[in-house]
């Protein structure tokens, strides 16, 4: 079934997309297809942290494409400049939807895929910036999401077992994400997690070698490798 989203670079088309992707691991069917790369494309950039379920999404996208790639063929996604007027709110429209809709124009030329900043954005987020350093506010810490390769001893580990002594890791600024399964030959597979971490509170080279390769759980994890690191 073909899926049509809206205004994915401003705050309501976000929202939406987020309350999309509460159920769901990719736009469409049951593993990584055409219609996320569109998606991913058609997004200016890494996702607010706010919404928790795009950003779980476009990160496991990123790392594929990384990776391995992605080969499935889509069910269809279309994307539009803004919403259909039936989903409009009969109240005044978000801040983030104040601004005039673009007219409807057959050229495609027209349309803005990657959100690119206008003078009136760039001035606004130049005045944010000032009225923070004016008052003396302390930036918040970065944030990273983290893919990670953790690799069992045999064809005879107990992954679910495994994936509980990673996941029994809690500390500050620490998150688990989404987790698969990835055959590496010989029967063995390893597991694959999604991480999203806090920058001054966690070291992933602390967690991997004091925690994770550690004792208890390294009675499950022979090791534990990065895959894919990336700024939120």
């Amino acid at each position: 079934m073909a899926v049509t989203l809206y205004s994915l670079n401003s705050a309501s088309g976000l929202k939406k997309l987020d309350d999309y992707l509460l159920s769901r691991s990719y736009i469409t069917g049951y593993q990584a297809s055409k219609d996320d790369i569109t998606v991913h494309a058609a997004l200016s950039g890494p996702p607010s942290s706010e919404y928790v379920n795009v950003c779980r999404w476009f990160n496991h996208i990123d790392a594929l494409l990384r990776m391995c790639g992605v080969s499935a063929v889509g069910q269809g996604v279309t994307i539009e400049g803004s919403a259909p007027p039936s989903e409009a709110a009969p109240s005044s429209p978000p801040v983030a939807d104040t601004k005039a809709p673009a007219v409807e124009d057959d050229d495609d030329d027209d349309v803005d895929l990657f959100g690119e900043e206008t003078e009136e954005e760039k001035k606004a987020a130049e005045e944010r910036a000032a009225a923070m350093k004016a008052s003396g506010k302390k930036k918040e810490s970065g944030k990273s999401s983290v893919l990670l390769d953790v690799k069992p001893w045999d064809d005879e580990t107990d992954m679910k077992k495994l994936e509980e002594a990673v996941r029994s890791v809690q500390m500050e600024g620490l998150f688990w994400g989404a987790s698969k399964l990835v055959p590496v030959g010989y029967g063995i597979k390893k597991l694959q997690i999604m991480m999203t971490i806090v920058d001054d509170l966690v070291s992933v080279d602390h967690l991997i070698e004091e925690y994770l390769t550690a004792e208890p759980a390294n009675e499950y994890i022979q090791s534990c490798d990065i895959a894919a690191f990336n700024k939120i």
